[in-house]
């Protein structure tokens, strides 16, 4: 991987034909120590778009917040600064990129709530093929508790989306789509990759790729950026999506039409 983040032509197969890649090294030490300061803030001061996603009595704590790049100087600069972006055009074979939305995730010591399996695209307000997400730890993350993806997933199809903590279809209506298979009942049947992590790695996957975590002993501190490309529209649902727009965009300010690309000071062009 050269210095201008230009990756190699296996690693954008890779990504084409699994919906996954890790990325060693692609975040400079500025960059993670500029992301920490950024996430510690966060969970000093969560936005009112905040969630805890960990059970009462779960030892730990997990919070997850999203939007936050306008409310954080760190991660605006990081966004618009990153070698990743030239990568994300590169996975999703785009000429734009385009930021859709930013997420951190926290797991404090000894939390011990999985992420359950899912796929993002079907939670958000989206549609299209060309999209990356990225997953960028800021401290060093075991296999054991890092991110795992079923590799071939994101060629489809769309699975339910249901809330984590007790299983709720809030989002497309019951029987819509098909359910999430069992990965854990049987792993061995999936593909499934997941890598340890330092600082700097990125794991970047698609939005549909069906994807999971477990808890994490040790404090595991995450921010993840979602990039769109060329094909992606703005797909209006009836319920409310996560994240939710309409808690970030004033009404008076919210000019997305539906099978338009996004655009606008929420949805900055990334490159070129």
């Amino acid at each position: 991987m050269a210095a201008d983040a230009t990756l190699d032509h296996d690693v954008v197969e890779r990504f084409r034909a699994e919906g996954v890649v890790v990325l060693r090294g692609l975040v400079t030490e500025p960059e993670i120590e500029l992301l920490r300061r950024g996430i510690d803030a966060v969970v000093d001061h969560p936005s009112p778009r905040a969630k805890v996603a960990s059970l009462p009595d779960d030892p730990g704590f997990f919070i997850e917040d999203f939007c936050t790049w306008r409310e954080h100087s760190e991660f605006e600069h990081f966004i618009r600064n990153t070698k990743l972006i030239r990568a994300g055009a590169q996975l999703m074979e785009s000429r734009t990129v385009r930021l859709y939305h930013d997420h951190v995730l926290v797991k404090q010591a000894g939390t011990r709530q999985r992420t359950p399996w899912h796929q993002d695209q079907p939670y958000y307000d989206v549609e299209g093929r060309q999209n990356v997400s990225f997953w960028i730890p800021v401290d060093p993350v075991p296999a054991e508790s890092s991110l795992e993806v079923v590799a071939g997933t994101h060629s489809g199809p769309w699975l339910m989306p249901r809330t984590f903590r007790d299983n709720q279809a809030k989002w497309f209506p019951e029987g819509s789509l098909a359910e999430l298979p069992d990965v854990d009942a049987d792993r061995s049947a999936y593909p499934i990759r997941s890598w340890a992590l330092a600082p700097g790695d990125v794991v970047a996957f698609h939005m549909l790729a069906v994807h999971g975590a477990a808890g994490s002993a040790n404090r595991r501190r995450v921010f993840s950026l979602r990039v769109l490309g060329d094909d992606m529209v703005y797909a209006p649902r009836r319920w409310v999506c996560s994240p939710d727009f309409a808690a970030v965009i004033p009404p008076t300010a919210d000019e997305r039409r539906a099978g338009q690309s996004l655009d606008g000071e929420w949805f900055p062009l990334l490159h070129p």
